[in-house]
């Protein structure tokens, strides 16, 4: 350069008043400090009307709206909802009449049976794993592999065939049971499989024809489902790449095939943000009218505070009255 630089000449910078300006955070939408002995409605209101909080507000108006105009509320859960205890959450909901449908990769029936059988499930996957012990449990294979082997003598999904099977055995934790919840109260329960994914496929007793018959009739099922969802909500819970993908390809089936499903709330609910959940079941599925949300944090802390602040709405709403 010919010349040295020089400092830049702030004297011509322009201005504008501070009030003209629009601005993303005003204190009419903060927080609120919290008072002993308040209740689950007092927390909620206290709550800033600010980003996940504000979504949050969001999401349960809309289930509760979905569930008054009676409308499907769809819950897609990977099986970690299980793991973290949420069980009791989930059938409550169903007997409630708010969970209209439910979905399942296929590690959920295993997680749902062993619970129902034992009361209790999920191994210690290391230390299995070093002796080739993971995914041996015999008991586990050998009714899965049961229910499997009826489902094709009856044309019955996946889902319905383990839940029927729960109930018929009469295993001591059955009520515990989402399949079982299910089958008895007639809601449609889909589980999605992608074979070698789950640990009865290793057992010799596995029929990988039967399963996927099963599961292929579970889609076809679960596309029955996203056919009525206009006006619904659907949440993914803890699946990052099965379920958004199953979803993505029924809501291109019931579309194609001349259902309207366009203005819905979608909602995706995991530990961290996923590729596959945000683009899948957020974004792309609702670009026609809908509305998508994202809440990051534990399955075990905000599904439960999902579910209370749903019931809490509901409970509160004329028509419940």
């Amino acid at each position: 350069m010919d010349k040295p630089l020089k400092p830049i000449d702030l004297d011509s910078l322009k201005t504008y008043p501070l009030a003209s300006r629009k601005s993303k955070v005003d204190r009419t939408n903060f927080a609120h400090p919290w008072k002993p002995q308040g209740s689950l409605k007092d927390l909620l209101d206290q709550l800033p009307d600010i980003m996940a909080a504000r979504d949050f507000k969001r999401i349960v108006s809309a289930i509760a709206k979905a569930h008054e105009d009676d409308k499907n509320v769809v819950l897609a859960m990977g099986a970690h909802v299980i793991k973290v205890g949420l069980n009791p959450i989930v059938i409550d909901m169903m007997e409630r009449g708010i969970i209209t449908a439910v979905a399942m990769n296929g590690a959920g029936i295993i997680h749902d049976l062993e619970l129902a059988m034992i009361g209790s499930t999920s191994e210690d996957v290391l230390e299995g794993l070093e002796h080739g012990a993971f995914g041996m449990a015999q008991e586990t294979a050998d009714f899965l592999n049961r229910a499997v082997s009826k489902s094709g003598k009856e044309t019955q999904g996946l889902g319905q065939a383990v839940g029927q099977a729960i109930i018929e055995e009469e295993l001591p934790f059955g009520k515990e049971s989402i399949l079982a919840t299910a089958a008895r109260l007639q809601v449609p329960a889909t589980v999605h499989v992608a074979i070698g994914t789950d640990t009865v496929h290793i057992h010799p007793e596995f029929d990988p024809e039967a399963t996927g018959k099963a599961s292929h009739l579970d889609f076809r099922l679960f596309a029955s489902v996203v056919a009525s969802l206009q006006d619904g909500v659907y949440m993914n819970v803890g699946s990052a790449v099965i379920l958004p993908e199953v979803f993505l390809k029924a809501l291109t089936l019931v579309r194609n095939t001349g259902h309207k499903v366009e203005r819905f709330t979608a909602v995706n609910m995991d530990f961290i943000r996923h590729y596959r959940s945000t683009t899948n079941v957020v974004e792309r599925p609702t670009s026609m009218g809908g509305k998508g949300y994202t809440l990051i944090g534990h399955h075990e802390i905000m599904f439960p505070l999902l579910a209370a602040a749903v019931i809490e709405k509901i409970d509160r709403s004329p028509e419940a009255r």
